[in-house]
């Protein structure tokens, strides 16, 4: 008996600790101290979510990229999804995948960005939605932490319960031990109340109307539990409205990030776009200056042969007129 009552325990992924199934992380399987020491943090290219393997390390960049970054160097953004993570051409590692598999991407229907992959599966859609990978990560994390709220709520209210009962419990034993009644009706028939004998039985029959403050079925403690229920209601009412609230400002907050990182690469491939302008120019301008530069070089030799044919010249002529000047012997 006491085997198949005792609960049954699962080891960490970590550290081999074995602990209750709930205490230990979905996914990953990791006790409450592993998950302390090494948190999970998301990947700066790739965007994945990886356990830290070392306690205080600072980097956020998961062991596949690293080994990219030492193999190609730095990746660029992917011309899909924009993540920085297309270390060997213009497409990520995940996308290219994916493309080799279900063909060409379409457009998501939470970030409106062409980075979504159909798989003709409408089991493998969310909530009937076509999303992209990041997006549909973005889902699950938002309805994960609706579970572990409602599961929080769920075991307050237990918890809640059981103090009414534990304090109910309480205020019928202290009840219970109050002096015993008398029970009017099998005491012995009084005389007629007289003068001298005073009016002790009337006061005895009017003890049979007192109300008790501790009975649980009195008027005023079925008000009040009613009163209780009521709000429990309502505050449940309010805390699935903050629910939905909560998850409608996490697909807005995943729509200005993807917004962001859009204007973040087009501003970028702007700059890149620029930047070879304004290379081609200069390189342009060089050749040109270069081209001016022989262009003046051959003038300038042209014009000192010129000068040098000038000069010759000149002393020739100077030589003939000299020789005819001569008188004649």
């Amino acid at each position: 008996m006491s085997s198949n009552n005792s609960k049954a325990l699962f080891a960490c992924s970590r550290c081999f600790s074995r602990h209750p199934f709930e205490e230990l992380s979905p996914g990953q399987q990791l006790c409450k101290e592993c998950r302390g020491s090494f948190p999970v943090v998301k990947c700066t290219y790739c965007r994945s979510e990886f356990q830290q393997a070392i306690k205080g390390n600072t980097c956020t960049i998961c062991k596949k990229c690293e080994q990219n970054v030492k193999a190609y160097g730095k990746p660029s953004a992917c011309e899909y999804c924009n993540t920085i993570a297309a270390f060997i051409g213009s497409k990520c590692q995940r996308c290219t995948n994916s493309e080799k598999r279900y063909g060409p991407p379409v457009t998501c229907e939470q970030c409106k960005q062409k980075c979504a992959f159909d798989r003709q599966d409408e089991d493998k859609k969310v909530d009937g939605k076509l999303l992209c990978w990041l997006c549909t990560l973005s889902y699950k994390r938002a309805l994960a932490k609706s579970k572990q709220s409602d599961a929080e709520r769920r075991a307050h209210l237990k918890m809640a319960h059981e103090r009414a009962a534990k304090h109910k419990e309480q205020k019928l034993k202290g009840h219970s031990k109050r002096p015993h009644r008398v029970d009017v009706t099998k005491l012995p028939a009084q005389p007629e109340p007289t003068e001298l004998n005073g009016p002790t039985p009337v006061k005895v029959t009017r003890m049979i109307g007192v109300h008790d403050p501790h009975d649980p079925n009195s008027s005023d403690h079925v008000v009040a539990v009613t009163q209780l229920k009521e709000k429990i209601a309502l505050l449940q009412r309010q805390l699935s409205q903050k629910d939905n609230q909560l998850l409608t400002k996490d697909r807005q907050i995943t729509e200005l990030k993807a917004k962001n990182f859009t204007s973040e690469m087009e501003l970028r491939s702007k700059m890149k776009n620029t930047e070879k302008e304004y290379d081609n120019k200069i390189s342009t301008m060089q050749q040109k200056i270069s081209g001016l530069l022989k262009e003046v070089a051959t003038l300038s030799k042209s014009n000192k042969r010129a000068d040098r044919l000038t000069a010759t010249k000149n002393e020739a002529g100077t030589n003939s007129g000299s020789g005819t000047d001569s008188p004649v012997p």
